[in-house]
């Protein structure tokens, strides 16, 4: 019986161990803050222009 306890708390042990290390990831990828570079606007104007469109 007292190897079934301690199976228990063991499993009880590792299940909230990966519970925390989820809900810390979880939590650091909604704080990353996401960047957005800006469109180049010379390279757009140049592929129009060599394909004959204006």
């Amino acid at each position: 019986m007292g190897a079934y306890i301690i199976a228990g708390v063991v499993s009880l042990a590792f299940v909230a161990m990966v519970f925390y290390l989820s809900m810390k990831q979880i939590s650091k990828g909604y704080s990353y803050k996401h960047s957005i570079d800006p469109l180049p606007e010379d390279e757009k104007e140049n592929s129009t222009e060599m394909r004959g469109i204006k």
